[in-house]
């Protein structure tokens, strides 16, 4: 069968052509919004009065017939049609006769495809931030129970100040949070039809672009022709928060990683998430923390390739821009899978409190807080206190303990100024809890972050 665009050409395209050219081997993904998309262009020109009311009736049973086709697996995608526009056109017209020919009237592919590609995007980002959600409600939960637990916080990997677990999940959180709100608002930017632009520069019928934008769910339709085919800012949005989120989970999991580690041992990570050596025995590696780490290169990777498509291009559409689709058909099903399995591990991972708060006895977390008592209590200029302080530590370190567990007449022996009720100051709980700024990691505060982060989620 000869191309639906073929009318000026003396030859067939090569064989090797219909290779190079060709996009459907991956943008048949677009088959389901390809069909809601020319079903609703089909209403529009019924409305005009391009289609008789028994021709747009022929073309939707038709569009459905190949969509019941294609669901059931029963579809053929040949190469020659070389996109998933042409194959399902071709197929309307082989499935109803004549009157399929009239259905591209008044659009091209250059607005179909504009327009099919942004709904795909739209529509991953609603899922991408029902996944992130979810993630949140996991880890808001999982956040709740270990408020008064104290693990070491620590700064340059090094430990710092006692701190409680939910306080540093909440911190994972609030990360997520910026990522949905990032979502959220690509996805308000983007919500305009491109559908009607024709191939660049509009179309002499009299399209109502407003009907097919409401049909479809925009907002409106977008502004001008021109930019309407030619603009992939609504992917490279797409692909930056994808990428930003990435970066975020590799993050937490490095922290994973860490922490199920023989040296740390603040979780263990169920076998379901684990893997073993093949010549070690003893093993029980990591796997999904690393592999999502690793992950985040891939995603990066398609931020910068659409970024260097897109760069020289002029304006309207260019071929140039068929390399659109993969990376963010890649980077979508990525975080879809990295988001659901994150999620999954933290489901099942267990919480080993009492080495937490083995960690926090080493490094002498509380010594500011000692600082501090001097200063405040015992009327010692911070100077002096912060050098009293370092004799109290070097004394600890001499005893091979942490200055929390030294008993109080020790600390008192060592500088005639210092006052009763040091010990107090130096217990771990009580210095994670004299953190009661707004923000701090005070359980009081923490449990308040997780209440405003759940409420944050019932409004979204």
């Amino acid at each position: 069968m000869a191309k639906l665009w073929g009318g000026r050409f003396n030859k067939e395209s090569s064989k090797l052509l219909e290779q190079f050219n060709a996009s459907l081997p991956f943008d048949y993904k677009l088959w389901r919004y390809d069909i809601l998309g020319s079903k609703t262009h089909a209403k529009m020109l019924n409305k005009i009065g391009i289609l008789m009311d028994e021709e747009y009736q022929k073309i939707i049973e038709g569009l459905e017939c190949i969509a019941k086709k294609i669901e059931a697996g029963n579809f053929v995608f040949d190469i020659a049609d070389e996109d998933i526009h042409m194959a399902i056109e071709k197929a309307l017209i082989e499935e109803i006769g004549e009157v399929g020919k009239k259905l591209h009237t008044a659009r091209s592919r250059n607005d179909q495809v504009a327009l099919d590609f942004r709904m795909y995007v739209l529509d991953s980002n609603r899922q991408i931030q029902e996944l992130i959600k979810k993630l949140m409600h996991t880890l808001l939960e999982i956040a709740s129970k270990h408020t008064e637990d104290i693990m070491p916080g620590m700064t340059h990997l090094q430990h710092a100040q006692p701190i409680n677990f939910g306080f540093h999940l909440v911190a994972w959180c609030a990360n997520l949070k910026r990522d949905l709100e990032r979502l959220s608002d690509s996805y308000k930017r983007n919500n305009y039809l491109p559908l009607g632009s024709g191939a660049m520069a509009g179309t002499p019928y009299k399209n109502d672009r407003v009907m097919m934008a409401k049909e479809l769910g925009f907002i409106a339709p977008t502004l001008n022709a021109m930019d309407s085919v030619s603009d992939r800012d609504f992917a490279l949005d797409l692909l930056y928060d994808l990428s930003v989120l990435m970066m975020h989970i590799s993050r937490m999991a490095e922290e994973l990683v860490l922490w199920s580690s023989y040296e740390f041992r603040f979780i263990r990570l169920s076998d379901d998430y684990a893997t073993g050596s093949s010549i070690m025995p003893q093993k029980k590696n990591p796997d999904v923390p690393e592999l999502l780490r690793g992950k985040s290169g891939r995603v990066f990777g398609n931020l910068m390739g659409l970024l260097v498509v897109m760069k020289g291009l002029p304006f309207a559409y260019n071929k140039d821009t068929q390399e659109d689709k993969e990376g963010v058909f890649d980077s979508v099903e990525t975080l879809k899978i990295s988001l659901e399995i994150l999620n999954a591990m933290l489901e099942n991972m267990e919480v080993c409190q009492e080495n937490m708060l083995k960690m926090a006895q080493i490094g002498h977390l509380s010594a500011t807080d000692l600082a501090d008592f001097l200063v405040r209590e015992c009327g010692i200029a911070f100077r002096e206190a912060h050098h009293i302080t370092g004799r109290v530590v070097a004394y600890a370190e001499q005893k091979g303990v942490d200055i929390s567990l030294l008993d109080e007449e020790e600390i008192l022996s060592i500088d005639s100024r210092i006052k009763s009720g040091v010990k107090e100051v130096l217990c771990l709980h009580t210095s994670m809890n004299a953190r009661d700024s707004l923000g701090g990691t005070a359980t009081t505060q923490t449990r308040e972050q997780i209440l405003q982060l759940q409420q944050f989620l019932m409004d979204k």
